[in-house]
């Protein structure tokens, strides 16, 4: 029997790679710096200043702030990770439970419907750790993502697969196991990928109204010192750690999903 040969990655199979992704982002960043130029010649310096200056503002950050962009990014990546284990237990127990699903998915649509602002005003009242509110607020904010997007993988399982499984008899953990855990991976990617801009922005806003340290209070400082210099560098930090976090993400997807070929409509 012949073997099956395997995938070769070549530069012609990364090609695609790069047009979807590098270059369609320096495209755009390089429209933006030339927009924000063509304003500052005719907007006063303190409503939009040049590329220039924002560079420098950029780099004087990274040399004197750096420890508040690791605490906000410590506070999303810990926030993330909780809101994804409770998020996928719930969402499987929605699954696999039909019982007790109304009453969790009831909860968890009641808390959709609950504004970011409330949660963060009511954190203010109920916690008075900063860490504390910060990691409150973001996880009860994310784990409805999770939680429904698992929920909708199980329930998209195909029919087949299940009459299967069934077919061999196998215990509960077996089916959670070998069936249910493969299939969800990608619907936790895919929410990952989805929600981690939201994630970025919440966190900011957390910070600006419930803590002393990180990026949020930091442009909170920069905008009451009028530095709209400051405010647009921490903006571009943003922009960057949100890019990095989408190819770290984007790269985990692809090593555990490597056996998915993917498919194109032309």
């Amino acid at each position: 029997m012949s073997a099956v040969p395997k995938p070769v990655s070549s530069p012609a199979a990364a090609e695609p790679i790069r047009r979807e992704g590098l270059i369609p982002v320096l495209v755009v960043v390089v429209g933006l710096v030339v927009a924000v130029q063509i304003a500052s010649f005719y907007l006063p310096p303190f409503v939009m200043p040049s590329p220039l200056t924002i560079l420098k503002a950029t780099i004087e950050i990274l040399q004197t702030d750096y420890v508040h962009i690791g605490v906000t990014a410590l506070r999303l990546l810990v926030a993330i990770l909780f809101a994804m284990a409770l998020g996928v237990l719930l969402g499987i127990v929605m699954g696999i439970f039909p019982r007790i699903r109304p009453y969790i998915r009831a909860l968890v649509i009641i808390d959709t419907g609950i504004p970011a602002l409330s949660w963060m005003l009511l954190a203010i009242f109920w916690f008075g750790e900063p860490e504390v509110r910060i990691f409150f607020i973001l996880s009860v904010i994310l784990v409805p993502f999770y939680a429904l997007s698992i929920f909708d993988g199980i329930r998209s399982l195909p029919r087949d697969w299940v009459d299967m499984i069934e077919s061999f008899r196998p215990r509960r953990w077996q089916v959670l196991r070998y069936l249910i855990l493969p299939h969800i991976v990608p619907y936790v990617l895919t929410t990952t990928k989805s929600v981690i801009g939201y994630a970025v922005r919440m966190v900011i806003f957390s910070e600006l109204i419930a803590s002393a340290v990180g990026i949020g209070s930091r442009m909170s400082l920069a905008q009451s010192m009028f530095r709209i210099d400051s405010v647009l560098g921490w903006t571009v930090i943003l922009i960057v750690l949100n890019l990095m976090l989408q190819a770290a993400l984007t790269a985990l997807e692809k090593h555990l999903l490597k056996w998915r070929a993917e498919a194109s409509v032309r």
